[in-house]
């Protein structure tokens, strides 16, 4: 069985881009929010086609975003990030990069 671990991430803003700095790379995060409007399966397929999860990475992502409200599913530079978000945002999902 693997197992896998998936960070949440409950602080303020300014306490995220604090702990993501201190090896001085800027580190971002992708975040999915909830929206009420896509199926499960449609953002479970949609994040292991564009992000590369696993199909057990992405319903877990899927689950903390229903009952969180939000979720990060991808981190790195915002150089790698935004093709990303440009292709999350065309099928339909709502995702920010913090």
């Amino acid at each position: 069985m693997v197992k896998i671990s998936i960070r949440m991430v409950s602080h303020g803003k300014s306490k995220q881009k604090e702990s993501l700095k201190e090896n001085g790379q800027d580190i971002r995060l992708l975040i999915l929010h909830n929206d009420n409007v896509n199926t499960f399966e449609h953002v479970i397929e949609t994040l292991c086609e564009v992000c590369d999860h696993a199909e057990d990475q992405a319903e877990q992502c899927a689950l903390i975003t229903h009952f969180k409200g939000k979720c990060d599913i991808k981190k790195g530079s915002l150089q790698e990030l935004l093709p990303i978000r440009e292709v999350l945002v065309t099928r339909d999902l709502s995702v920010t990069i913090d």
